[in-house]
């Protein structure tokens, strides 16, 4: 996940650099609208790593705590089945169904 945050961090900095050397007027140049979905994207998928990173961060507080496994809603378990389609998963089905 690291590298994954690393490289989308590259690639909002290379196009965003691009844009600013090229003088790119998005509005009124037929690329501009290229460039700005590219931005958008690359934005977009460094913002779900970093969330991910965060998940994935806070899941290994609970282990370190002995609260990974536990419903932060109902205090039941986590099925085994959950945590292994979701890993940092903070709810067991039934909850996270509600």
């Amino acid at each position: 996940m690291l590298e994954l945050v690393a490289s989308l961090s590259a690639d909002w900095d290379g196009v965003v650099e691009a844009s600013a050397q090229a003088n790119v007027d998005d509005e009124h140049d037929p690329e501009g609208a290229t460039i700005a979905f590219e931005r958008a994207r690359i934005e977009a998928s460094l913002i779900r790593a970093r969330e991910r990173l965060a998940e994935i961060d806070d899941a290994l507080g609970r282990v370190g705590d002995g609260t990974y496994g536990v419903c932060e809603q109902c205090g039941g378990p986590i099925a085994v089945e959950r945590l292994e389609a979701r890993p940092a998963a903070r709810t067991c089905f039934a909850c996270a169904s509600a």
